[in-house]
């Protein structure tokens, strides 16, 4: 008869459990402290024992283990990587939320940045919402990329066919107050090309074709109720219909068309 012996391993992951807490709690304490006390003698022998528990922390397994993104379509993980300066093994307790979300926020696509830690693994998560071309503004013969709130991306742009192209000086910082009242008409606003922003007071809409479509001038007061009866003709009329120079709604109690003319 024989006997069978079994070999238990004991189980660790309490008593280190434990044991980083504990350790998490004399940091926070000794952080404290050096609020307080960090301009004098005794402040900086704290701040090297602080910085010995923070190395000897990584050690105990509080090393950073990865970085992870979401949200991100044109910010390149690189640019990330080059502006927060992180690496693996640095102490995940030590890192500094708040200076790292500046520098995420701080990219030219990134609009807003939530930095959080996680553990076990130790990871630094960030989560970036990004800016989106929402209008190309041309001015003195350059092209410039602007966000939906009308702010300039400072980047490098190709033009795309189907984003609204803005026109004129001071464009950019009235293209909002246009969008909110044009863009809810999805049938006529998708046919809009171009907007001109005339003498920094008011806006001539293209639409079709941005050399030979119909301009609709619009007024520089009550420009809400002038679209509104754009597109209550263009449902009961089919006025974006005619071969039309332009619209003008600038007239309370009229409204001038002219005609193309043609061979």
């Amino acid at each position: 008869m024989t006997n069978n012996h079994k070999i238990y391993q004991p189980i660790l992951w309490p008593y280190r459990l434990i044991g980083n807490f504990l350790l998490i709690g004399i940091i926070w304490l000794l952080t404290l402290g050096v609020i307080t006390i960090r301009h004098n003698l005794i402040g900086q022998q704290v701040d090297s024992l602080l910085n010995g528990l923070y190395q000897q922390s990584v050690v105990w397994g509080w090393g950073l283990d990865d970085v992870t993104v979401e949200g991100r379509q044109k910010t390149s993980m690189e640019s990330i990587l080059a502006a927060i300066n992180l690496h693996r093994g640095d102490n995940i307790l030590k890192i500094n939320l708040e200076e790292i979300q500046n520098k995420v926020k701080s990219l030219v696509w990134v609009k807003d940045a939530i930095v959080t830690r996680r553990y076990f693994p130790n990871v630094i998560h960030i989560s970036i919402k990004e800016r989106y071309v929402k209008s190309i503004w041309q001015y003195q013969n350059e092209f410039y990329p602007l966000d939906e709130d009308g702010e300039i991306i400072e980047t490098e742009y190709v033009p795309q066919q189907n984003v609204l192209q803005i026109v004129g000086e001071g464009a950019p910082e009235h293209v909002t107050d246009l969008l909110n009242i044009i863009e809810d008409d999805n049938d006529i606003f998708s046919r809009l090309k171009a907007a001109n922003f005339i003498s920094k007071r008011r806006w001539d809409l293209i639409f079709d074709d941005i050399e030979n479509g119909i301009t609709v001038k619009m007024p520089e007061e009550d420009m809400d109720a002038a679209w509104k009866k754009l597109v209550k003709l263009d449902k009961t009329k089919g006025i974006l219909k005619y071969k039309l120079t332009f619209i003008d709604l600038r007239l309370k109690n009229k409204i001038v068309v002219k005609v193309k003319d043609e061979d």
